[in-house]
Order: structure tokens, then C-alpha cells, then sequence
């Protein structure tokens, strides 16, 4: 692909997150490590509005039961064993009773792809394979519907493969076998691609001409705690018309714009297949706070109110969830007409 990526100057002030007409077809949530928690959260509460569902380095939904001590000692590393999948399912269904998740039927339709690297130090890969069993039991047809990669070699982090045409900085990446650094790990290996061609079997644009827009919005309107005051979207040129897919990008802990600034966001390769495929590509982003000191996503119920016994955070009333539910909605608005338009129809 020769076509490159460039990003909008905004540096005065973020844009509001447009209404795109989006696909309610094409929708997927991805995400890695914290991330990848949180995606599986989002596509568990909300499984009839995800085709796809994209988890690198990280376990079973359900995983922390809204506790920082398990998601630490057994969701993470396995100092208190594995978790026990009968008892999330157990939670998972109570939920379900109450109206708090969706239902058996749509979880069972969604398109899922794990991966881990087996030389992770910061993640039980163990806890990977707990995720696929997990899902192999809601699925309708797992081998057909389920992906699992194991890398031998790869440590915490997202793998990319960088074009010759992007020049990136060593400092700005992890260690493929160690991880560490921004956890976006330089091991040539196109993890983005090849997840999206399983989630989102497709006709692809053919020889793209022109430049997608990386673009900086306003996050505040989408209150909840834990939210950066800005986000990232990217837009491929045939998707302001309307009718692409979307794809929500969740960065790990320590991976948001103010740890690492724009490196997940350029270099996960996820815009070269958005670009090549008109998939919209919606990165909200975390940020650091006192509760939550490396910018993590919330698996283990941070964001609620502090007095909760157990906190809704992996449900639809959890306050990130909402709020990232809302910022989908929000592509998926038709683009307000022009008065000139209304007038003649």
C-alpha cells in the first residue's frame, strides 16, 4: 500500500466526535491487555451491537469480580490459581436476569480472535487460554467463529509490523520477547492485519489514492471517570459519506496519549486496514488518576462509586462502558442534513 497516514493539525482544540452514518453491520471492539479486558466487557453487555471481538493478553470476562486484590493475583499473574469459569458464568447469567449484559443468543453470533505471547512477564498466558475456553462454550460454532494465536516468542504488548515508508524511533517501541517500553512491540508481525481479516472478511478498496484523517475529539462530553479529555479518530476518505464499519481501539495500561503519546494510535496498523478496507477506527483513550495510576481501562471497577459493594463496571451501567457506548451511537448518527437539503425532500 503506498497510500500514507497524516493527522488533522488540531492543535488549538479538539473537534466534537462527528456523526458518520456508520454501519451497524461492521462493528468490532479490540483491545490489548486492559483493553482486551474491557473489549470482552463492552461485547459481553452489548453483544448484538458487535460483529467482531478482538482480545490481546488478557483473561476470562468476568475475570477481577470487581476486586483490585483478584484481578492483580489471578487475573494477571495466577498467585491465587486460576479463575473459576463455572462461577463466571454464574455471574454472567445473574446479570443477564437483571437486563445488565445481553442475552446467550447474540453472544453466541460474535466472530472472536485471542492472542497472547508466551514470553510475557507481566501476564499469565494461561489466563488467554481460560478466555477461549470461555468463549468456545457461547459460541455457536467456535471452530468456525474462533481464532487463537499463541506466540512463542512475544512478550506484553501489541505486535506490529511497521512499512518501510513509516520511520519510527526505537525508544517509542517494546521489545518484541520482553515487551515494556510503549507495549507496542516491534516484532514484524502484523497482529492488526491479520485480526481484522478474521473479524471483518471483506472486499478491500482497491489501490487507496488518497490519505485517511487521524483525528483529536472532545472526550468531555462523554463523561465517566477515568476518560482523557481527548480521543483519536480515524477516518478513511470513502467513510464520511457514510455506511463503514466500525472499530473500537482500546490501548493497554501505560499505552494511552499521555504516556505515550500518538505511537498506539499511528502504529498498531489497524489504520492500514481501515484504510484499505473503509473501516472507521475510534480510539477513545484513558487517563492516569490517583485510583488508577497507569492509565488502565476499568475491569475491576475503579470507576464506580467507591461505597459499592460490588460495582457494575462490566455491565451496561458501568460508567466507561456507557460512555464508550455512546461514542459508538454517535458514528452511527445519521450526519445531520443541510437545511437546503431538508427543505427539498
Amino acid at each position: 500500500m503506498s497510500a500514507s497516514l497524516h493527522a488533522e493539525e488540531t492543535a488549538d482544540s479538539p473537534m466534537a466526535l462527528p456523526a458518520l452514518a456508520a454501519s451497524t453491520e461492521q462493528v468490532s471492539v479490540v483491545g490489548v491487555s486492559s483493553g482486551g479486558y474491557m473489549a470482552s466487557q463492552l461485547a459481553v453487555a452489548w453483544p448484538e451491537r458487535f460483529s467482531g471481538l478482538g482480545v490481546l493478553a488478557a483473561g476470562p470476562w468476568g475475570c477481577s469480580q470487581g476486586s483490585l486484590s483478584l484481578a492483580l493475583n489471578q487475573c494477571m499473574m495466577t498467585r491465587r490459581g486460576l479463575p473459576d469459569l463455572d462461577q463466571l458464568e454464574q455471574r454472567r447469567q445473574d446479570y443477564a436476569e437483571r437486563g445488565e449484559v445481553g442475552s446467550r443468543e447474540a453472544l453466541s453470533q460474535l466472530k472472536v480472535f485471542i492472542w497472547h505471547g508466551e514470553n510475557d512477564p507481566v501476564f499469565d498466558p494461561r489466563l488467554s487460554d481460560a478466555l477461549a475456553e470461555q468463549f468456545s462454550t457461547w459460541l455457536d460454532a467456535p471452530d468456525e467463529q474462533l481464532k487463537v494465536v499463541r506466540d512463542k516468542q512475544a512478550g506484553h504488548g501489541w505486535p506490529i509490523r511497521l512499512p518501510q515508508e513509516e520511520a519510527v524511533s526505537p525508544e517509542m517501541l517494546g521489545d518484541c520477547q520482553e515487551g515494556g517500553g510503549s507495549h507496542v512491540l516491534s516484532c514484524n508481525k502484523d497482529i492488526a492485519g491479520d485480526m481484522m481479516e478474521w473479524l471483518h472478511p471483506r472486499k478491500e478498496v482497491q489501490d487507496p489514492q488518497q490519505d485517511g484523517e487521524l483525528l483529536r475529539f472532545d472526550q468531555a462530553e462523554f463523561d465517566a471517570k477515568g476518560l482523557a479529555d481527548v480521543g483519536y479518530l480515524f477516518i478513511p476518505p470513502g467513510c464520511a459519506d457514510g455506511d463503514c464499519g466500525v472499530t473500537l481501539a482500546l490501548h493497554g495500561c501505560q499505552m494511552s496519549h499521555e504516556q505515550i503519546g500518538e505511537t498506539f494510535v499511528r502504529h498498531s496498523g489497524l489504520n492500514r486496514w481501515a484504510l484499505e478496507h473503509e473501516q472507521i477506527v475510534l480510539y477513545p483513550q484513558a487517563t492516569t488518576t490517583l485510583g488508577n495510576p497507569q492509565g488502565c481501562w476499568d475491569w475491576w471497577g475503579f470507576a464506580e462509586s467507591t461505597w459499592q459493594i460490588s460495582p457494575l463496571h462490566e455491565t451496561r451501567s458501568g460508567t466507561q462502558i456507557e460512555a464508550l457506548m455512546a461514542m459508538l451511537s454517535r458514528l452511527q448518527e445519521s450526519t445531520p442534513q443541510e437545511p437546503s437539503e431538508a427543505l427539498s425532500q
